[in-house]
């Protein structure tokens, strides 16, 4: 129980270890790479089997009793999103062997990648609110230096931001971490909120709801503290901006989602309100953007900050309908977004440019890269039967059950918004008049990105077609998230 419960971490940082060794051969790089992600897939689905069949897996180190040990929980939730990060860092891995650069493969790019989902499926299964922190700060050293990997005067520029944003967005977390161990003398989510329910949630503990948000909404790019994601996020080689638009914002929103699901969860007519006005103004800032823009990675780009809102909307709702919606767009969008950063990467290859303007004519030379994003743009926007239609769908219909008639309205309308964002981009980059080409060194190197980028996106379709098959493990973490007694009587051994 124990090696497949810490598995999905302690495979990723071998593997980082023991490609350290070898920096410069990187057909050791790269098989290694495969093989450790390999493993950990398959670890992770037989841990979301077992958590499935017997329940929360727990593990504290060094037998120490609860809740003063240091704890991993692996409920459903953190199980799935675990298994869908590992399963996209693979992709991006395979992707990356003919889009990266043999440069950037020879200064730890491989080592970068797999310290960084060490970091983010840390920050999934910890059970402690200090060691989620630890977690952020793997997952963000390693970000720190796939953002800069390359040395591009673009990139050095724009991660000073990235960097200075999380170092600030760190320092609140300590900070806020402590204020909350000196009201509740805890550092264990589960015993945390077993305190707070005793104490009735008084009016700092609201308080220090509120700077939770902040804290991960600085991660999760929520309004108004997302201005430093689309520069930031556009600078790196495009398998970079998919892990991050993919991950990195999705550890924010889950550390938002675990809070104010297991902690903050007596005065929800204050802190879920909140969330729901800022969701609804986050899912607003993105459309403007992703509108204004004819930079196909921007179009991307807030597309990531349209759908933080409307994962958070589903979140805001607290109830079942709201919260398997949640997390059914959650992991949708992980999907999903790797694989459209994957194609709009190719069409930036093949053109030579990420200007809409200069782009035209692609379908006739490119048929099967155009209706593989037109399928992949659909999904997006949420037409069945599709990844995206079910977890909106099922968030919209949170937001009535929970009289946000209008809010939910919003979030409808937004669909039509994402669907135009993305809709220009086959227009502009597929059909028209036929623009030059930059020609590739190889036919085959088309071929080496689009076949990891098709499969993607056929995982995509039946992630949306069988929704049947993977509503049981849904519902699995929709329980511990409607309910907080679940998580903290699994810990603590209640």
């Amino acid at each position: 129980m124990i090696n497949f419960l810490l598995l999905p971490i302690l495979i990723p940082f071998a593997t980082a270890i023991i490609l350290m060794f070898a920096p410069k051969k990187i057909t050791f790089q790269r098989t290694v790479s495969m093989i450790g992600l390999i493993a950990a897939t398959v670890a992770s689905f037989t841990l979301i089997q077992r958590v499935h069949t017997l329940g929360i897996q727990v593990v504290t180190f060094g037998n120490w009793p609860e809740p003063f040990g240091i704890t991993i929980v692996a409920d459903m939730m953190a199980t799935i999103l675990v298994t869908t990060s590992i399963v996209i860092a693979l992709f991006t891995v395979w992707y990356s062997f003919r889009s990266i650069g043999i440069e950037r493969e020879q200064f730890f790019y491989y080592p970068g990648v797999l310290l960084m989902i060490t970091g983010v499926n840390g920050a999934f299964l910890t059970g402690d609110i200090f060691n989620l922190f630890v977690f952020f700060e793997v997952l963000l050293m390693a970000s720190y230096l796939l953002s800069v990997i390359g040395g591009e005067k673009k990139q050095l520029k724009e991660s000073i931001k990235y960097i200075l944003v999380n170092v600030v967005s760190s320092a609140l977390f300590v900070i806020t971490v402590a204020l909350l161990y000196s009201v509740v003398g805890t550092l264990n989510m589960a015993d945390i909120s077993v305190k707070i329910a005793e104490i009735g949630q008084p009016g700092i503990i609201t308080t220090i709801g509120v700077l939770f948000l902040i804290v991960f909404g600085l991660k999760a790019a929520i309004f108004p503290l997302f201005f430093w994601l689309p520069s930031s996020y556009a600078a790196p080689p495009i398998p970079v901006i998919a892990l991050f638009g993919a991950l990195l914002t999705k550890v924010g929103v889950y550390a938002i989602t675990r809070t104010y699901t297991l902690f903050f969860v007596h005065d929800i007519a204050f802190t879920h309100t909140l969330l729901l006005v800022l969701s609804c103004l986050t899912i607003l800032a993105g459309c403007i953007g992703a509108l204004s823009t004819f930079n196909v990675k921007n179009i991307i780009i807030y597309n990531v900050v349209i759908a933080v809102g409307v994962i958070l909307f589903g979140v805001a709702q607290m109830n079942e309908e709201g919260l398997m919606g949640a997390m059914f767009y959650i992991t949708h969008d992980m999907l999903i977004k790797a694989a459209l950063f994957f194609l709009v990467g190719i069409i930036v290859v093949i053109t030579g440019t990420a200007n809409l303007k200069k782009m035209g004519g692609l379908i006739k030379t490119f048929p099967v890269l155009g209706w593989t994003y037109l399928i992949a743009a659909f999904g997006l926007a949420g037409i069945p039967p599709l990844s995206g239609f079910i977890g909106k769908m099922l968030i919209v219909k949170g937001g009535l059950e929970a009289g946000n008639i209008w809010s939910s309205l919003w979030i409808l309308l937004s669909s039509l918004v994402v669907l135009l964002s993305v809709i220009r981009i086959f227009i502009y980059a597929f059909w028209g008049e036929e623009k030059t080409i930059v020609p590739l060194a190889e036919r085959k190197s088309y071929k080496a990105l689009l076949i990891p980028s098709v499969l993607l996106v056929a995982i995509t379709v039946f992630y949306g077609v069988g929704a049947e098959w993977i509503t049981p493990y849904m519902q699995d973490a929709v329980d511990v998230l409607i309910d907080p007694s679940v998580y903290t009587d699994a810990v603590l051994k209640e």
